[in-house]
This record gives C-alpha cells, sequence and structure tokens, in this order.
C-alpha cells in the first residue's frame, strides 16, 4: 500500500506564495511520474503540473510562469511552489504519483487526500 500525505495549504492573499509538498511513503520500487491537481467547487478537477522520472515538466497554461514544481527523490517528497497567487487560484490542491510498488508490478496511480487553499483578493 502507498500512502500521499499533503501539507502546507492555507489562506494567503492575492500575490502572495504558498508551497506545497506531498510525502510518498509504502512500498515503493520506484516512482514513474508526480503531480499536482486541483478541484475548485463545482468544476472538474484539472491538472495544474507533473514531472516525470526523466525530469520533463508540464504546466497548465494558467499556472506557467508562477508555480514551479520540484521533487526529492531521496524522500520521495514533491512540492508546488506557488507565487503570485490568484483569487482564481482557489481550490482543493491533490497530489498524484504514479507508482511501481514493486519490481515487475505494473504502476499505480495514487492521490493524497486534497490540501485546501484560499486565495483572498
Amino acid at each position: 500500500q502507498v500512502q500521499l500525505v499533503e501539507s502546507g495549504g492555507g489562506l494567503v492573499q492575492a500575490g502572495g506564495s504558498l508551497r506545497l509538498s506531498c510525502a510518498a511513503s509504502g512500498s515503493i520500487f520506484s516512482i514513474n511520474a508526480m503531480g499536482w491537481y486541483r478541484q475548485a467547487p463545482g468544476k472538474q478537477r484539472e491538472l495544474v503540473a507533473t514531472i516525470t522520472s526523466s525530469d520533463s515538466i508540464n504546466y497548465a497554461d494558467s499556472v506557467k510562469g508562477r508555480f514551479t514544481i520540484s521533487r526529492d527523490n531521496a524522500k520521495n517528497t514533491w512540492y508546488l511552489q506557488m507565487n503570485s497567487l490568484k483569487p482564481e487560484d482557489t481550490a482543493v490542491y491533490f497530489c498524484n504519483a504514479e507508482v511501481r510498488p514493486l519490481r515487475d508490478i505494473p504502476t499505480f496511480r495514487y492521490w493524497g487526500q486534497g490540501t485546501q487553499v484560499t486565495v483572498s483578493s
């Protein structure tokens, strides 16, 4: 079993910054890709940023230039640095990982429980 635990959400004024963290634990042989998604009230969950094991990074257009995804492989932890936050960034942020629990076992996708980010105007 693999667990993802997020931290770092909260309330911030527009223009401010927050840093989210996601730590993976449990049966982990390798992590192929890590990412962040968000879901605002009444909207579908959307991709924010992803990073692969080969350091290929992808951002949603709405966060390019403001958010930065990074990872610490030794700690099985990844981060989302969010700068110049806007009220429209308000959402529950979920971390996500494509994990291979054991060698020669297919990968599985896991989700964190979500952390609230609220940006006031």
